[in-house]
């Protein structure tokens, strides 16, 4: 099971509502015909990568990952290779081959094959895989264990997944340790016993960092029995992630409670101490702000609950919350700080790290705090999911009928595009999980939308979660036995589908990086104070921590709009002088319901529901279409009679579009499961009037069912004679005919395909 199916819900119930969800499939009322009812049967064959395909950028890659050396970060806070070759990372979570493969009764019938996983995902532009795992001990099938024992079946498939990729020139990210599925034996002598969350606590809980220390060694340091050599000194691992989604800063924080709660706020009397003098010196220059549990005579003042960050306070409060603050960030970096040493020192790793990747309580007053704590390693990133609005019994991880959604379509709401990121001055950016989330009906529009504005702003990877298969991932059941459809993926048509044009664009440059519109510097008391970023952050939606039936929120009231995010880099400084913030020109590039990247590539039409690029070697739109049919853009123009699409013209050659010899045509559509029904309904919203959406009445089966394609293409290249459409795995299919004249070739997308080479 992947990281998205450990979440807070039992499912011990699951053999009984099988049962009722099957009977409940039956005589259902049929609901009314969806627009774009004409589909195709997605049933693309094992692919065979035969040497004649027409499509496959394995070439892309190095022969073997990390060939050249160690990925290092340049000047100006981007990746290179061991040679300084500039790279972005198009990536992926996976979890293929990472148990013994078990037959169950609604779940697949064969084991993946890790070797064919690889070379599949080289194939459509992969060059990055990121593995969470969870090295502390199986206490589920080890009870016995000390707590310095790895669980040695998760280093093992980290071990597998690694030397498989790095043939394939596909590089790793491993991120080992995550909170929120963390045990505790009562044998360990954890201060506060078995049962509590593991929320928060290794950034101070010593035993806790003792273990983690031990499970890193063991891990790293070790050698890999697949390759031969430790991954410490593997290349091809580019990254390492010290741990998964928590933050002193975020509202999990007040759940650390008991002798835990005890420790910490002791460490925060010792930090005041250390600042003042003494606690009690503390409180006078709080004003003699108290609250009930404070404890100063026995050295120890209370942490105030996340909340109280989020809020702007004044007097005495104001200075109580802003020291919490400092505390709260400076424990979070002296523990990243601390692992950083110990890898490099200890275990002699030559890896970048990343020391976190979530959020905060306040993405305006608090997020830059988290950030700085991340700069006591290389690499900063973040967890962003697309998503809308989902009730159902088993919204965390499952689809079943009954289930109520809205689907968000960023081109109609860019302040909701995930990366949409502050990024530190000399500094990569990752979003290392995301993906438009089923039931999202407008993933096509994600590989496009990510590959532009990433290209835009500078982000150095994103990485699409999840896939357990070894291919594509057909409609199925969330976990083998539930009858009901799998909500965490990315290997459907919609996205790993429309990879290829996106992943050449992005990778190989296509598009320019924009100049910085928001430039930001913030001393470091400007953090602890909380005071508002002048631009901040769309609040991320989080499904093992947020309320489900809450789409993402409107943006923050900020100086500067957060559509500047989609005009060009937005850079902050950490901890440098208090210089103005520079910001803009905006002139002629935010107007109502629309917004141009100041590289003049890209247009985002909020009012009408499209997103253009048109660049000399890359040009496309992700669009509503009923809003808007025709694009010219400067050599191509699409025509599309769909409701919704992504279309992309990419050059595989180098070249212009307008003297390419080989172009790539790609267009994504709209993909359901077979038998899928749905049908408009009121959705009751917590605190907030019902909102329009979509019941599901069947969430049917496999295979998807494709919306067929209405599109026409007009390409300003006479040298082209040709048109091959390909199938899913790049082989030539047929040809059709192209429409000619001085200056111009036109054809007629095929309607049951997705690439279509032009040469």
């Amino acid at each position: 099971m992947n990281a998205r199916s450990r979440i807070n819900k039992s499912i011990v119930t699951v053999a009984v509502a099988a049962a009722v969800l099957l009977a409940t499939t039956v005589a259902r009322p049929q609901p009314s015909t969806p627009v774009d009812a004409a589909t195709w049967s997605f049933l693309p064959p094992p692919d065979e990568f035969r040497a004649d395909a027409l499509l496959d950028l394995r070439s892309l890659n190095e022969t073997v990952a990390g060939e050249t050396g160690f990925v290092r970060v340049d000047a100006n806070g981007d990746f290179v290779r061991g040679d300084g070759t500039p790279m972005r990372f198009w990536a992926v979570n996976s979890d293929v081959a990472r148990t013994a493969f078990v037959a169950r009764p609604l779940g697949p019938t064969a084991a993946p094959d890790l070797a064919r996983h690889a070379r599949f995902l080289a194939k459509r532009g992969v060059n990055m895989v990121r593995q969470l795992r969870q090295l502390s001990p199986a206490l589920d099938t080890n009870p016995n264990a000390a707590i310095t024992d790895i669980n040695e079946a998760e280093r093992d498939a980290v071990w597998r997944m690694v030397a498989a990729m790095r043939k394939e020139g596909i590089y790793s990210t491993i991120s080992p340790y995550w909170a929120v599925p963390m045990k505790f034996s009562a044998a360990w002598g954890i201060a506060g016993g078995a049962d509590q969350s593991a929320m928060g606590l290794l950034f101070f809980d010593e035993t806790l960092q003792q273990a983690y220390k031990v499970w890193l060694k063991k891990l790293l340091a070790e050698t890999n029995p697949y390759t031969g050599v430790a991954l410490a000194q593997d290349p091809s691992v580019a990254i390492i992630q010290i741990q998964n989604e928590d933050s002193l800063l975020f509202w999990t924080a007040a759940n650390i409670k008991g002798p835990q709660r005890l420790a910490l706020e002791t460490r925060y009397g010792n930090f005041l101490a250390k600042k003042y003098g003494s606690v009690v010196s503390a409180l006078k220059a709080w004003d003699g702000d108290r609250v009930a549990d404070d404890a100063p005579d026995a050295g120890r003042l209370a942490l105030l609950t996340p909340w109280e960050l989020t809020q702007s306070r004044s007097g005495g409060r104001a200075v109580r919350l802003s020291d919490q603050t400092e505390f709260y960030a400076r424990t979070m970096f002296d523990f990243n700080r601390m692992i950083v040493d110990y890898l490099r020192r200890d275990i002699g790793a030559r890896q970048l790290v990343n020391a976190g990747n979530w959020k905060t309580a306040s993405s305006a007053r608090l997020n830059d705090a988290e950030r700085w704590s991340y700069t006591a390693g290389d690499v900063d990133a973040v967890n962003f999911f697309t998503t809308g609005i989902h009730q159902g019994p088993y919204d965390g991880f499952a689809l079943v009928n009954g289930d109520k959604f809205t689907s968000e379509s960023v081109l109609r709401n860019p302040r909701a595009l995930p990366i949409n990121l502050k990024q530190t001055v000399g500094r990569p950016m990752l979003v290392t999980e995301g993906a438009w989330v089923m039931p999202n009906g407008y993933a096509a529009e994600g590989p496009f939308l990510i590959a532009a504005y990433s290209s835009l702003t500078g982000v150095g990877g994103y990485y699409w979660f999840g896939t357990r298969d070894e291919a594509w991932t057909q409609p199925q059941s969330a976990n083998g036995t539930l009858p009901s459809q799998r909500k965490w993926l990315f290997a459907n048509p919609d996205m790993l589908g429309t990879f290829p044009a996106a992943a050449i664009s992005y990778r190989m440059g296509y598009l320019k990086r924009g100049a910085p519109v928001v430039v930001e510097n913030r001393p470091l008391q400007d953090l602890w104070d909380r005071k508002q970023a002048i631009v901040a952050e769309e609040t991320s939606f989080d499904p093992n921590r947020d309320t489900a039936d809450l789409a993402p929120s409107s943006s923050v009231k900020t100086r500067v709009p957060a559509e500047a995010f989609l005009v060009g880099p937005v850079q902050v400084t950490l901890g440098a002088g208090s210089a103005p913030a520079k910001a803009g020109p905006f002139a002629g590039l935010i107007e109502p319901g629309l917004v141009r990247a100041n590289t003049g590539e890209m247009v985002l039409d909020q009012a009408k529901g499209f997103c253009t690029i048109d660049a000399p070697r890359a040009q496309g739109v992700a669009a509503h279409f009923s809003r808007a049919a025709v694009h010219q853009l400067t050599d191509v123009r699409f025509t599309s009679g769909n409701s919704f699409g992504a279309a992309m013209a990419v050059s595989l050659d180098g070249a212009p579009l307008r003297s390419s010899r080989r172009i790539l045509v790609q267009y994504g559509t709209r993909s359901r499961p077979t038998g899928w029904q749905e049908q408009p309904t009121r959705i009751a919203v917590s605190g907030r009037s019902p909102v329009a959406g979509m019941e599901i009445k069947s969430y049917g089966g496999a295979p998807w069912q494709v919306v067929r394609a209405r599109l026409e293409v007009v390409v300003n290249n006479p040298g082209l004679t040709s048109a091959t459409v390909l199938d899913m795995n790049g082989m030539a299919v047929k040809t059709i005919a192209l429409r000619r004249s001085a200056t111009q070739i036109a054809f007629s997308f095929p309607d049951s395909a997705m690439y279509v080479v032009l040469r």
